[in-house]
């Protein structure tokens, strides 16, 4: 059936796509092969609207082992012959109509993109966004997708190790569920997802194909709206069984030399995983659809290419080796089923009951070859003049900074985040070094070698959509601060690109200067950017969400005693602040949920001091001259100081002075300051290896466990935990 521009349309395509398609083929394309084309050619595939821009990062670097977007994730060398797979991705508009499918199917996704490689993944990450925790449709998110990722981790054997989580209200209707993966690789034991030699078979592996998760990618590709909830078929169902099995068949198989490329089943299923294997590797294929296990009677040609089935995996096999793979898989009982062949030209031509249903170059359809590329006009948001008119000045100081702090540190965005993590697995494979030592970013072992891996998720959209260049900047620094801040040197970075529409010239300016601020701070920092995800079209009927470019970062540990904690350890210890106290509250969680001002300039941020302030701490945990290391982020110094004493029940003693605003003191969120705790034996031998970097001696550890600041008690570090522990747990209750 030929199809119509208006059938093309419904799918998503615009109408001068269409004449595009029409000139690849040489005709108009059926309906089968529209379809195709309309989830190929999405956003969520072709980046249509971002790729011009993503080209402008950095992407080359000593460790990367592969370029970036060249597999389907970053490779990085972490030395003694063992490389670092890793990459982010978003399950948002999922998530938003099925919270437990969508991120158990997200968490399920991003391990696929780890193990497809030849890795074995051993941590995983996410970074969640909500609406208010009052409301309680929210409360119905919460629950679902902390459950979702907490039931596909815990029941595939990989734990989760960190994440993030923040509450603002334009998260409503849209919520943000990014999910990372990482694993480990003995390098040149590695796959391409890449497909070539004529006459070679190629296989289905893993789950059976049903309706589900049908037009997941152009799904993804629009706005939430009430009507979304007509869109549930477009959520996939996981099973974390069928995965962890399918992980260990594949991971079985590729020692034999047996294998020519694979790739995993995510975004537009077949469709996709044919084509950028075929366009790969230049050639093309044969498949006959009619030989695809399905688990849903009747199907369609259009829906088996469109179905996104959780747990497939495509691969391609040397011709006369298809023996050793079936006998791998039917150990482990899952579906290997030969589905085609590779061909000598570059079209992929699919068959149903041997009639030739869709035949497309497989080029035409891919990132890279002949799939859209736009640029789009942007131009500055009009709020940005409201965030010009702010004046710290205007907020009255308070008078009972106590009572402000115990208020600060049960806000949701600072508050302990236990109800969530303890319903995550941690702990299996044994090689989290979190559970008594925490550190500010999660510290991997790696076995079989005495290095680790620091890995972290950061970003503080609020910074974003106040200075979206400045915002980006600082949450590439944040990551790497947390990791420096564990005794890791930053490697690489993986991001997660949450954003409006691109239609929208204001959300696109945001997206613009997010790169242009991401890209210079991976240059200052040398953590090249090996890949990612851009997700367009988060917002609703309310507005779009804050701009959120997440990064997810991987650094490393050539031993783990080079680990850095960041709690207190010993009374008398001194307690000292390295960097500088700005007289700056703009945009810190006590301005925006305390004071209530929504609108306010970024942060003090300056990214050659944040350079050098991350050396000078690399420079002291190698000489072993700190006992622990925090850096100051949400909440500012109180809440740093608190989370360094709540970890080993010590108290503080400090003195803030008088040359700042108190509020900017304690709860201001200026940028590149670490608080370190030092053995008093060694303060000159500290203080000199500084050498030129700012630093303020700022009080000391307590053996009482209270809290003292300028001279006034402020209690015991126990009453404080009980609140900052609970305060998230009651909102949800």
């Amino acid at each position: 059936m030929i199809a119509t521009l208006e059938q093309a349309i419904k799918l998503g395509l615009r109408e001068e796509e269409f004449e595009k398609i029409k000139q690849v083929l040489g005709r108009t394309p059926n309906f089968t092969e529209t379809a195709m084309y309309s989830v190929m050619w999405s956003e969520h595939c072709s980046y249509k609207n971002s790729i011009k821009w993503l080209k402008t990062l950095p992407r080359d670097g000593d460790k990367l082992l592969v370029k970036a977007g060249e597999e389907n994730a970053g490779l990085v060398d972490i030395g003694d012959g063992w490389g670092c797979v890793f990459k982010i991705e978003s399950h948002n508009h999922p998530s938003a109509i099925e919270p437990f499918q969508g991120a158990a199917t997200g968490v399920g996704g991003i391990h696929r993109d780890i193990f497809t490689m030849g890795a074995r993944p051993i941590a995983s990450l996410n970074s969640l966004r909500f609406g208010k925790v009052d409301n309680p449709k929210t409360k119905w998110l919460i629950k679902g997708v902390v459950k979702g990722i907490g039931h596909y981790g815990n029941c595939f054997g990989v734990p989760t190790v960190a994440g993030e989580v923040y509450y603002e209200s334009c998260y409503q209707t849209n919520p943000l569920v990014n999910a990372m993966s990482v694993g480990v690789v003995k390098v040149g034991q590695t796959v391409s997802a890449t497909s070539h030699g004529a006459g070679n078979p190629v296989f289905i592996v893993g789950a059976s194909t049903g309706k589900d998760g049908i037009g997941g990618a152009s799904f993804a590709s629009a706005d939430i709206s009430e009507n979304s909830a007509e869109s549930l078929p477009s959520v996939q169902v996981g099973d974390p069984f069928e995965e962890k099995k399918l992980l260990e068949a594949c991971l079985e198989m590729i020692p034999t030399g047996a294998l020519i490329g694979m790739q995993d089943m995510g975004a537009a299923g077949i469709t996709c995983s044919c084509s950028e294997m075929s366009a790969k590797g230049e050639h093309g294929m044969v498949i006959h659809l009619d030989k695809v296990p399905i688990r849903q009677a009747n199907m369609k040609p259009w829906e088996m290419l469109l179905s996104e089935s959780q747990e497939r995996m495509l691969i391609v096999v040397i011709k006369g080796r298809e023996a050793e793979v079936e006998k791998i898989f039917d150990k482990w009982d899952i579906h290997c089923v030969q589905i085609g062949e590779v061909t000598k030209d570059t079209n992929i031509k699919y068959y149903m009951n041997g009639e030739l249903v869709a035949d497309v170059p497989a080029e035409s359809l891919v990132l890279g070859g002949g799939a859209p590329v736009y640029e789009r006009e942007y131009t500055e948001p009009a709020y940005f003049s409201e965030i010009k008119k702010f004046n710290q000045d205007s907020i009255k100081q308070p008078g009972d900074l106590k009572e402000i702090a115990y208020q600060l540190i049960q806000l949701p965005n600072i508050a302990s985040k236990r109800w969530i993590y303890q319903q995550y697995d941690s702990m299996v494979g044994t090689g989290n070094t979190q559970t008594n030592e925490p550190s500010d970013a999660a510290v991997v072992k790696v076995h079989g070698t005495p290095k680790a891996l620091a890995v972290t998720t950061d970003c503080n959209s609020r910074y974003v959509f106040a200075d979206p260049y400045k915002g980006a900047m600082i949450a590439v620094c944040e990551a790497a601060r947390n990791i420096v801040c564990s005794g890791g040197q930053p490697v690489a970075i993986t991001n997660c690109l949450n954003f409006g529409n691109p239609y929208n010239p204001e959300l696109y300016y945001q997206f613009v200067y997010a790169i242009k601020g991401m890209g210079d701070a991976c240059r200052k920092l040398d953590t090249p950017v090996t890949g990612g995800n851009v997700s367009f079209y988060n917002q609703s009927e309310d507005g779009p969400v804050y701009p959120t470019p997440t990064i997810g970062m991987v650094g490393l540990l050539d031993n783990l005693d080079q680990k850095m904690s960041l709690g207190f350890k010993h009374p008398g210890d001194s307690i000292y602040l390295i960097g500088v106290n700005r007289n700056d509250i703009n945009c810190s969680e006590y301005l925006h949920h305390i004071c209530g001002v929504t609108h306010s300039p970024a942060p003090y941020f300056d990214l050659d001091e944040e350079a050098s302030l991350q050396q000078t701490i690399l420079r002291l945990i190698g000489a072993k001259l700190v006992k622990s290391a925090h850096d100051i982020s949400e909440g500012g110094l109180f809440a740093c100081l608190l989370e360094s004493a709540m970890v080993n029940g010590l108290g503080f003693t400090v003195q803030t002075g008088d040359d700042i605003r108190k509020d900017a003191t304690l709860f201001g969120e200026a940028q590149s300051r670490v608080v370190v705790s030092v053995n008093p034996d060694i303060h000159a031998i500290f203080e000199a290896e500084l050498k030129g970097t700012p630093f303020t001696k700022i009080g000391k550890v307590n053996a009482n466990k209270e809290i003292c600041i300028d001279n006034e008690t402020w209690g015991y570090v126990s009453d404080w935990k009980e609140a900052y522990d609970t305060a998230l747990e009651k909102l949800l209750a």
